[in-house]
């Protein structure tokens, strides 16, 4: 699995021209499954996530998580994080999970990362066309795969 996780001073995803979720500060998370993820992948990411110190303390040093600062979550499944961009000039979506296993995934880190803040966080649709807006604050952007955790 690959998250892009951006702190964001505001976040939303609309669908169908309509905001579907919308989140103050906090962290904006994009997120990718592949073939072979699994729930260790999930759990990983999750409780990293959760405890990942990019939030400024009040010496404004990058010290504190998002549970620290009671920051929302909004988190959006893209599957074109699995892109391959080795041949040519057109991404290939070949190691992009299948609807079977992407969406239990997705929808179990959406629960796992609920359950870690104490606080629900908010999500797109899986597979719908979502227009995505957000504010960086920072900017701060991290890039984490859970294949390049050891």
């Amino acid at each position: 699995m690959r998250l892009v996780i951006q702190r964001v001073t505001r976040a939303s995803v609309a669908i169908d021209g309509k905001v579907h979720n919308a989140i103050g500060p906090g962290l904006m998370i994009l997120v990718g499954v592949e073939c072979g993820d699994t729930e260790a992948d999930m759990e990983w990411l999750a409780a990293k996530t959760a405890g990942m110190r990019i939030f400024n303390d009040a010496q404004g040093v990058m010290n504190l998580s998002v549970r620290d600062v009671d920051g929302e979550v909004l988190a959006i499944s893209q599957f074109t994080l699995t892109a391959s961009t080795r041949k040519g000039n057109r991404p290939g979506y070949s190691r992009a999970a299948g609807h079977d296993v992407a969406v239990p995934l997705y929808e179990a880190f959406c629960d796992r990362l609920t359950q870690l803040l104490g606080k629900e966080v908010k999500r797109g649709i899986f597979g719908a066309d979502m227009k995505v807006e957000l504010v960086n604050d920072g900017p701060v952007t991290i890039i984490i795969d859970s294949r390049l955790r050891e």
